[in-house]
């Protein structure tokens, strides 16, 4: 999940005690989100997520779960056995799903063409290249791949295809549900109908300006999750429109300019679906980060957010988490040989 920047304040003692709960970055993919019920749907929704999601929380969550040790960089990753022999993705393949009518002349920051262009040149780049000290194959419990196993992949071109589906509108506030039916919408659309064509697919679903799901902007950023269906497990992400959070979203953060967040955390679920495709059975720390997680909203030092030059252009990027940095001691970095 992506946190967000300087979240506003929640009132509320349920609602503060379910962004405690976000900071714990809890997932039980692949389950199929269940419908809430319309009464109270808000606070249903929000916890639709904390139980089905591995969320990107905001700047200021991020900064919370610092500050109570749940997002410490102080362990490294470990795998976690898999989801029915899957851990990571080991030949990434991304598919952008514009979702829902409401894009048409409705992009004022022009967030499609910055996610498209972004996915199309991060893919075989050095930053990107830490998720491949991470495997599957291995035993629970594994920290270093050490050539074992099955390695997940940076191949170029990663981006495969994208998809407008703007002929009807999506739901103005879409709920877990229907973000992981689009996803599986999206599987039958692109041929993947199998489980094998799924195995490293990723699914990133691209909401319109102003049509973001509840949570959106208070509690995360973004989040990635995983759904079970006849095309087997499908891996997606939530992708809201990032600009509409402003600074709780990345806009300017670390001086990158308003459009920073888009690709900071685009570039962080992107990472964490590869390296823990199917939540929680990939790699993850001690006290569930993943490898985007654990390097979220850094402004200064190692691993601070920066702008990196991809094949497509020059974006704003987070670090992600090394085991092999430092010595085997672990830390956040922007690049990776």
């Amino acid at each position: 999940m992506h946190p967000r920047p300087n979240a506003a304040r929640i009132a509320g003692a349920l609602v503060a005690l379910l962004l405690i709960a976000a900071c714990t970055d809890r997932g039980t993919s692949p389950l199929a989100p269940s419908d809430q019920p319309a009464a109270s749907q808000g606070v249903a929704e929000q916890q639709e997520v904390l139980d089905h999601a591995v969320i990107h929380r905001t700047v200021e969550g991020q900064k919370q779960a610092r500050a109570s040790g749940l997002a410490s960089t102080a362990s490294d990753l470990f795998y976690h056995g898999g989801v029915g022999g899957i851990g990571v993705e080991t030949a990434p393949r991304v598919y952008l799903v514009l979702w829902g009518s409401q894009w048409t002349n409705n992009d004022p920051s022009g967030e499609a063409a910055i996610v498209q262009s972004f996915l199309g040149g991060v893919g075989g780049s050095g930053w990107l290249n830490s998720v491949t000290q991470y495997c599957q194959g291995v035993a629970t419990n594994t920290f270093y791949c050490n050539g074992a196993g099955t390695a997940a992949g940076n191949p170029s071109g990663i981006l495969v295809s994208v998809w407008f589906d703007n002929t009807v509108k999506a739901s103005s506030r879409p709920r877990q549900s229907q973000l992981a039916a689009e996803a599986v919408r999206a599987a039958g659309h692109f041929g993947n109908t199998s489980a094998s064509s799924n195995a490293s697919a990723q699914y990133v679903i691209a909401t319109a300006h102003g049509n973001n799901s509840s949570g959106f902007g208070t509690q995360y950023c973004a989040y990635h999750s995983s759904t079970s269906s006849t095309y087997g497990n499908v891996a997606y992400t939530n992708l809201p429109y990032i600009t509409d959070a402003g600074a709780s979203c990345g806009a300017n953060f670390n001086g990158l300019g308003p459009n920073a967040g888009i690709t900071i955390v685009g570039g962080h679920e992107l990472a964490e679906t590869i390296s823990d495709q199917f939540p929680n059975g990939g790699w993850l720390d001690s006290g569930g980060a993943e490898n985007g997680d654990k390097c979220a909203w850094i402004s200064s030092g190692q691993g601070a957010s920066a702008n990196v030059a991809f094949s497509t252009g020059t974006y704003p990027v987070q670090s992600l988490w090394s085991n092999a940095f430092n010595s085997g001691a672990g830390g956040c970095v922007l690049s990776y040989p």
